[in-house]
């Protein structure tokens, strides 16, 4: 990727059923927008980096290290490395913003989704 891209010229890769990331890559970081369909679960895990995160649209409920909480467009979320956690998207799907420090080179592997528009930012 050049220094400027769009969103929607960053690739899609599939994460979990129904959950995917365009994620853009630094050195020492990874930020993705991450699209959950309507309903979709993250199962129970946990990882090294240290993840921030916004939720742009739709709902979803966290449960981060045994604390459960349904955030809406605006809510945040802070997940420490190695704190188990999941999430479920609410009835209409979620779009995130996330950032996780150090970056996921574990993604660098993963399957492409479909090639699909991004969900956010709304068309207009």
């Amino acid at each position: 990727m050049n220094v400027f891209a769009d969103i929607g010229e960053v690739p899609a890769l599939q994460i979990w059923d129904g959950v995917v990331a365009r994620p853009v890559h630094a050195e020492r970081m990874t930020m993705g927008l991450i699209e959950l369909e309507p309903g979709a679960v993250v199962p129970e895990h946990s990882h090294g980096q240290e993840q921030i995160g916004i939720l742009l649209a739709g709902s979803m409920t966290f449960t981060i290290g045994g604390e459960t909480k349904t955030v809406g467009p605006g809510g945040i979320w802070t997940i420490l490395a190695d704190v188990p956690h999941s999430v479920e998207a609410g009835k209409d799907g979620a779009v995130a913003f996330e950032i996780f420090a150090p970056g996921r080179t574990d993604w660098r592997d993963l399957p492409a989704a479909p090639a699909r528009a991004p969900r956010w930012p709304p068309p207009g």
